[in-house]
């Protein structure tokens, strides 16, 4: 397993993030010892940072961890993530303190490695998002983080660059923040680059320049986007985090990229991760799995590491035709 540097925390991260999200689910839904064991073969293989939330599994994945890595020797780095219930944005010093608190006796820690803002970024609050000015106004999220790394409960703070791109942009340009998790994959790769006339999509317009700017950590996330890139066979968990798209059209335009690749990159999985792989901006892919066979494929991608820059070149000519290249 290959190491980054995550930013300017100076941190050697693995390649590899374990996410323990609800989309994979095995901390949320799997059974103890399956849990276990994928734990064990990831740490083994090299993997030194595990991702959780207090969100997931309303605790559960947070728990399910803490019960595990407390009984190993190997001490891995861990984060974990704090979202607001944006009805009421009063005392946010005070909501974040107690969810960090909750957050932590789950995880059986004093503190954790990373601390992540986890709501979405918008001009204005509403629906998921919430306004860029509440994030960095005096008093505001940024404020509330910096107060949980100087209590010692967090080493570094970031937040999810989900929402608006300009205000995503906006955020990462205020410095506040050590790393963002940013939504990147072979589906919408507009946060590293500009896209095509033709290519329909939520445009993340190229956020990990601004990163690369800050000297940001980035942690690429949805790297299979929900799993549609990874397999033809759908778990119902398939939630869009992107506006501008439905599954049926991810579906569509997943078909058309490997279509176009053909089989000779590894499996479907193993191939989307090989594609994030070969940004150099990226620090970390963070992988959710349902099960330990699921972690054994990843790992294939992570030792045959980045996707050639032939098969880049073919992807750019999906985007130009919208992914109808290779119907």
């Amino acid at each position: 397993m290959r190491t980054r540097v995550l930013g300017r925390t100076g941190l050697e991260v693995s390649e590899l993030i374990f996410g323990c999200g609800d989309v994979g689910g095995l901390l949320v839904r799997g059974e103890p010892a399956e849990m276990e064991r994928a734990i064990a073969r990831a740490i083994d293989a090299g993997c030194n940072w595990f991702d959780t939330a207090a969100a997931y599994g309303g605790g559960k994945s947070e728990e399910s961890l803490g019960r595990i890595l407390s009984g190993l020797a190997t001490k891995p780095r861990v984060s974990t993530k704090v979202r607001l219930d944006l009805a009421k944005l009063d005392d946010l010093a005070g909501k974040v303190e107690r969810s960090v608190e909750a957050s932590l006796k789950r995880l059986r820690r004093s503190s954790v490695d990373l601390l992540q803002f986890h709501n979405a970024v918008a001009r204005e609050t509403g629906g998921r998002a919430i306004a860029e000015r509440e994030v960095l106004k005096t008093g505001g999220v940024a404020d509330a983080l910096d107060r949980i790394r100087e209590q010692g409960l967090t080493r570094f703070v970031g937040f999810t660059a989900l929402g608006e791109a300009p205000a995503c942009r906006r955020v990462i340009e205020s410095a506040r923040f050590d790393a963002a998790q940013i939504y990147y994959n072979m589906l919408n790769p507009s946060a590293a680059r500009a896209m095509p006339a033709a290519w329909t999509g939520q445009d993340f317009g190229q956020v990990l320049s601004a990163c690369r700017a800050q000297k940001m950590g980035v942690i690429a996330i949805r790297v299979l986007g929900a799993g549609i890139l990874a397999t033809d066979a759908r778990h119902g968990r398939e939630v869009m985090l992107t506006s501008d798209t439905a599954v049926a059209e991810e579906e569509r335009k997943a078909a058309a990229l490997f279509r176009a690749l053909g089989p000779e990159h590894g499996t479907r999985a193993q191939t989307a991760i090989r594609f994030v792989l070969a940004n150099p901006d990226v620090s970390a892919v963070n992988v959710g799995f349902a099960s330990t066979a699921q972690l054994e494929e990843a790992l294939g991608a992570f030792e045959r590491g980045p996707l050639p820059s032939a098969a880049l070149a073919i992807l750019d000519g999906v985007y130009r035709t919208d992914f109808r290249a290779a119907a």
